[in-house]
């Protein structure tokens, strides 16, 4: 089973961009080769964000067939393996193949964009509407996988799934006919469907679900278009659902902190909501207690520190506020466009642009940047830890930066 100091899915242990990790490093360069590790190269495109269990590193990527990457290429859909020391692969395995008539994405997508998730023993890959499978771990051994639940999607795929139990679980939130899906875990069989049903004209939507408790009860909530939904994990039936019009292509994923989830609504104007997470059927008069509609993100994950929510618009306007009542604290210029959730780890606040621009931020409702750390390499995808390191991917490597002097 993953320990604490393992990276088992998206936005890590905590599932919400938090680590416990120590040592950390504030300032990192590849000119100078300060605290840069390591850098491996990676074959073809795919924004996941990496997973590690003890000495191992798990992504997924697309390779176009012949090499030449162009929007009508036939792709393979890989999984890979790499060692923490080196970044040196240990297995690399075709999941699927994937024609040239595949739904394009959009130019910040990848045809491998859903992070992986570890769970005893075995890695679960998801390629949205391409299919998911379920492999051993230790040599890349397909145990099942599974294209019967293919749909429409709206700029390919997006959202990364969780475990909970027995059962494997991600949101379908295709064209038309939205849905949250669980699989058994153990045999790709499905086990429950949620129709998602909201007013929003587009219905599309990314969103990565968070398994919560409240009051001894286990939600699943999903953040889909003009609706975040809280269910019954092992079910399916729906708990509360809180509404927001015509919000779409919701990408964040939701936070828990304070009794509240946190969200933002997508498309076209993001609006920041807090909504207590005890409530029952429609909540949507009942349970909202703030809501920010300035700066909100469309695409990168917020993060809460203490009694503070920070989060980044897509134009890299950092906001600090106090996630009980919403008052906001600053809101300061920051990165570059940026899609890569916030991580909080040793006190700091680490971001990461479109461009390769890492950030690091004091927490703290004054604004103080601590450094700029400059890949020079366009990267989307989410940092993760490593030991008292962290991974870093971009368009074409994978990064581990640490406080010593790279090799």
């Amino acid at each position: 089973m993953a320990s604490a100091e393992d990276w088992p899915e998206f936005r890590g242990p905590t599932h919400q961009g938090q680590s416990a990790a120590t040592g950390l490093p504030v300032e990192w360069s590849p000119t100078v080769r300060k605290n840069i590790l390591w850098k491996v190269p990676l074959q073809g495109i795919g924004w996941s964000s990496p997973v590690v269990i003890g000495d191992r590193i798990y992504l997924t990527t697309a390779v176009p067939v012949g090499g030449d990457e162009k929007p009508d290429a036939e792709r393979s859909l890989r999984a890979l393996c790499l060692q923490t020391v080196d970044g040196k692969v240990i297995w690399d395995v075709e999941i699927f193949h994937q024609g040239k008539d595949a739904p394009s994405v959009h130019k910040k997508n990848s045809h491998a964009s859903p992070t992986p998730v570890y769970n005893d023993g075995k890695i679960y890959v998801h390629f949205g509407h391409q299919g998911s499978a379920c492999l051993n771990a230790m040599d890349g051994s397909v145990a099942w996988k599974t294209q019967s639940l293919a749909y429409k999607p709206v700029h390919g795929n997006g959202g990364s799934p969780v475990i909970e139990g027995d059962l494997f679980i991600y949101s379908a939130d295709a064209e038309a006919n939205p849905a949250v899906i669980a699989l058994d875990k153990n045999t790709g069989a499905q086990r429950w469907k949620f129709d998602r049903v909201s007013d929003a004209k587009n219905k599309f939507s990314f969103s990565t679900p968070l398994v919560i408790e409240v009051n001894g009860q286990r939600q699943l909530i999903s953040a889909g278009s003009g609706v975040v939904n809280a269910l019954d994990p092992q079910t399916g039936n729906e708990i509360w659902k809180a509404r927001y019009d015509q919000g779409y292509s919701v990408v964040p994923r939701p936070l828990y902190a304070h009794g509240m989830i946190y969200l933002s609504t997508g498309y076209n104007k993001p609006v920041a909501l807090a909504i207590r997470a005890d409530g029952q059927g429609d909540v949507t008069d009942t349970h909202m207690v703030w809501k920010i509609e300035k700066l909100v993100p469309h695409n990168p994950s917020m993060v809460v520190v203490g009694d503070e929510i920070y989060f980044v618009a897509d134009n890299g306007v950092l906001t600090c506020a106090d996630a009980k009542t919403g008052q906001i604290h600053y809101q300061e210029r920051c990165t570059g466009p940026i899609s890569a959730s916030i991580l909080a780890a040793d006190g700091r606040l680490y971001l990461q642009d479109e461009k390769g621009l890492g950030v690091v931020v004091q927490p703290g409702k004054t604004f103080r940047i601590l450094a700029k750390n400059d890949l020079a390499e366009r990267s989307l995808a989410s940092y993760a830890v490593v030991e008292d390191d962290f991974l870093i991917r971009t368009e074409g490597h994978l990064w581990r930066i640490g406080q010593k002097i790279g090799l």
